[in-house]
Formats: structure tokens, C-alpha cells, sequence
């Protein structure tokens, strides 16, 4: 089976829509695929809606967080959240207060550079963009803008967090979401925890504390991580009898990455359903797919 469990659509900051993931996840031979939008469920019902014949879903989400950083100061951090219930009422309150940092985080970054003089609109950004509006949205409006040619560069420079425009955001601690995850049904697995091209990395003893607190899972094989990285992970979820995953983290034409491109073990992938009680998997022939929300 050829398992996806870390992807995105335009319910965040993917290009393709829930419907079109999900087809297109059909079409590349993907057997399981995971939407995984950040801090937000609202792509499940279109993916289920559309989900062809043969193709698993794995509705999930990748939450905002802040860990320990390695030098000991706070450093953000993703985490992916697996088949929780998405009714269960601290962990919806979370996800909407992380969808609220988000608006005002972008419009402050927009403000700053429509002040500074470039061509940017702040409500247009928004509006097109909704409720879980991201860097990458400020990117293509960069990039339309032609201050710059491509995504990775606005990413590069203008909206890294050592650029003048970077306007930081209030994510969720990490320990308290690792918990809610547990608490909604649901099983958490770091993502990218050595994606070294993003900055600064998280200690690998808060992961080892984490797993105390109910962390599920590492995402080990990523298109952010070195091989030697990719051993260290390994090693550290052997220790602490973690779920190892596989994902590409696919964004559509934001990023270069195909579907399918890194996987995740059929056992892993089934030890992450076996221990989930939130919500479970959807597959194409599920007649309650098509009303897009079934337990």
C-alpha cells in the first residue's frame, strides 16, 4: 500500500482543493491519504464527498504549537493530528483560537509591507485566503506582485523570520496539545522534527517528554530531512516505542513535491487507526462519505 499521511489543500495553504486532492491522490496510485490542514477541519466534507473508489481518508489536521528549542528557547513546532473528534469542545476552542492568531498575524505581516511601500492588500489577501490564512498566501500575492519569482524566495527572505515584515503568532504549548489530541480520540506525531532548512530544531528531550503526555508519533521520512537525521528519528521512536510515519507534505504548485513522494508502513499506519477512537477512516465504497461527515 503506498500511504500519504501529510498533506494540504486550499482548506489552508495547499493549491488544490479537498475534491481535487483526493482525486489526485487516486490517480498517482496513492492506497491512503491523510488531509492534514492546518489548524482546520474545513476540507474534510468536500475530500470525503469526492473520495474515489479504492482510496482510504484520513482526516486530520496539522496544528500550530511551540516546543523547546534545542538552545532552550521556544521554537514552533507542527503536529499532526490524526481520526480525532472534531466536536470535542477544548480542542475545537484551540483550533479556532490558532485560526484567529492566524488572520491577525498575516494582516499585521501585510500592513507592514503595503506600508513599506510594496503592492500588496491586506483585505484582498484575506479575503481570498479564509479563515486559515497563511505565510504562503502572502507569498503568491508576492509573487502575482513580482516582487518576487517564486514562493521558496518570498519564504527566503521577505517573510522568513529574520525579515523586518515577520510578525510572530501565539501557538498552542506543545505538551497541552499533544494532550488535547489524545483527549479528542485522536494520535499526534510530530511532523518534520529535524527540518533543519526551516531554522531552528526542537531538543529531542521535550520529544522524549512528550511521550509521556500521549504523543502518539514521529514523521521520520520527510522531504526536509537528511538521512542522517531520518536514523536519529528512527532511534529516538524505537526508544520511546513511537509510530514512525512517512509523508511528503504535499502543497500542491506551492512546493515542488509530489504525492506519494515519502510513505508511511502499512503497520505503522495501522497502529495509528488501532489506537484512534475519534473519528475513523473513510474509504471511496462508504456510503457515508458522500454526506461527508461520518463517524
Amino acid at each position: 500500500m503506498r500511504i500519504d499521511l501529510h498533506t494540504h489543500s486550499t482548506a489552508s495553504d495547499g493549491t488544490d482543493s479537498p475534491a481535487e486532492l483526493v482525486r489526485t491522490a487516486a490517480a498517482a496510485g496513492v492506497d491512503v491519504i491523510a488531509i492534514t490542514d492546518h489548524d482546520t477541519t474545513a476540507g474534510w466534507k468536500e475530500a470525503a464527498a469526492a473520495l474515489p473508489s479504492g482510496l482510504n481518508l484520513v482526516r486530520g489536521m496539522e496544528m500550530s504549537c511551540e516546543g523547546r528549542g534545542e538552545d532552550g528557547r521556544p521554537v514552533a513546532v507542527h503536529l499532526l493530528a490524526y481520526l480525532f473528534d472534531p466536536e470535542s469542545r477544548e480542542f475545537a476552542v484551540e483550533r479556532e483560537r490558532l485560526r484567529g492568531e492566524r488572520i491577525t498575524r498575516l494582516r499585521a505581516m501585510a500592513v507592514r509591507m503595503a506600508d513599506a511601500g510594496l503592492p500588496i492588500d491586506p483585505d484582498a489577501i484575506l479575503a481570498e485566503a479564509g479563515p486559515a490564512v497563511g505565510r504562503p498566501h502572502l507569498a503568491r500575492a508576492l509573487v502575482r506582485a513580482g516582487v518576487v519569482a517564486t514562493v521558496g524566495e518570498a519564504f527566503t527572505d521577505l517573510l522568513s523570520t529574520r525579515s523586518p515584515y515577520y510578525v510572530a503568532k501565539a501557538d498552542t504549548p506543545l505538551e497541552r496539545a499533544v494532550e488535547m489530541v489524545a483527549d479528542a480520540g485522536g494520535v499526534s506525531v510530530i511532523a518534520h522534527a529535524r527540518a533543519r532548512s526551516r531554522g531552528r530544531l526542537l531538543a529531542l528531550d521535550h520529544i522524549r517528554e512528550l511521550a509521556a503526555h500521549g504523543l502518539g508519533g514521529l514523521e521520520v521520512d520527510h522531504p526536509d530531512h537528511v538521512d542522517q537525521d531520518k536514523a536519529l528519528l528512527r532511534s529516538l521512536a524505537a526508544e520511546l516505542d513511537l509510530i514512525v510515519t512517512g509523508s511528503s507534505d504535499y502543497h500542491g504548485t506551492n512546493k515542488t513535491i509530489e504525492l506519494g513522494q515519502h510513505t508511511t508502513a502499512e503497520a505503522a499506519y495501522e497502529a495509528i487507526v488501532a489506537r484512534a477512537t475519534g473519528v475513523r477512516v473513510l474509504t471511496g465504497s462508504d456510503a457515508r462519505a458522500t454526506r461527508g461527515a461520518g463517524r
